[in-house]
C-alpha cells in the first residue's frame, strides 16, 4: 500500500506542477499585490514538483506532511478562488477566477488525490513510527489489553 500512496502523491503533485508552470506565463496580467502571477504559478509548480521527488524518495511521516501541506493548500486555493472574490491579500495577486475548463480539473483532481494520499501516508507513517503509542491496547506487545512489568506482572496502573 505504501508505494501506491506513494505514486499518487507524487502524480497528483506532477499534475499540479506541470498545469501551473504551463499556465504561469498567462498569470502575468494578474494585477494586484506584490508577487505577479507568473511568479507565484511557478512557485507553486516547483513547490509541488519537490515534494513529489521528496515521497518518491522517502516515505517519512514529515515528507507526506508536506506534500499535504502543498497539495491542500493548491486545492484550497483553486476552489476557493473560483467561489469568491476575495481580491488581492498583501503580497499575493487577485486570483479571483470563476472559470473552469479541463487544465483546471486536472489541476485540481491531482492536487485533491495528492492531498488525501499524503494524508492517509502520513497517518500509517505516524502509526508505524518506532516509539508510536499504540492505537488501542490490543496492540500491546503481549496481545492482552494490559501491559507487563518486567517480571511478567501487570504494570501499575497510572493515575491522573
Amino acid at each position: 500500500m505504501g508505494i501506491l500512496l506513494r505514486v499518487l502523491v507524487a502524480a497528483g503533485l506532477a499534475a499540479d506542477a506541470y498545469v501551473h508552470w504551463v499556465f504561469a506565463p498567462d498569470m502575468a496580467y494578474v494585477e494586484g499585490g506584490g508577487i505577479g502571477g507568473d511568479a507565484l504559478f511557478r512557485a507553486q509548480a516547483v513547490v509541488a514538483a519537490l515534494a513529489g521527488l521528496l515521497i518518491l524518495a522517502w516515505a517519512r511521516w514529515w515528507t507526506y506532511a508536506v506534500a499535504f501541506l502543498v497539495a491542500a493548500s493548491a486545492f484550497g486555493a483553486v476552489v476557493l478562488y473560483y467561489f469568491v472574490d476575495v481580491g488581492a491579500l498583501g503580497p499575493l495577486p487577485d486570483m479571483y477566477e470563476p472559470v473552469w475548463y479541463g487544465e483546471k480539473t486536472v489541476s485540481a483532481v491531482g492536487e485533491g488525490v495528492a492531498a488525501l494520499a499524503a494524508l492517509a501516508g502520513l497517518m500509517i507513517a505516524r502509526r508505524s513510527r518506532p516509539g508510536a503509542a499504540p492505537a488501542d491496547a490490543g496492540d500491546r506487545p503481549n496481545g492482552e489489553g494490559r501491559a507487563e512489568g518486567p517480571a511478567g506482572g501487570p504494570l501499575p496502573e497510572r493515575r491522573g
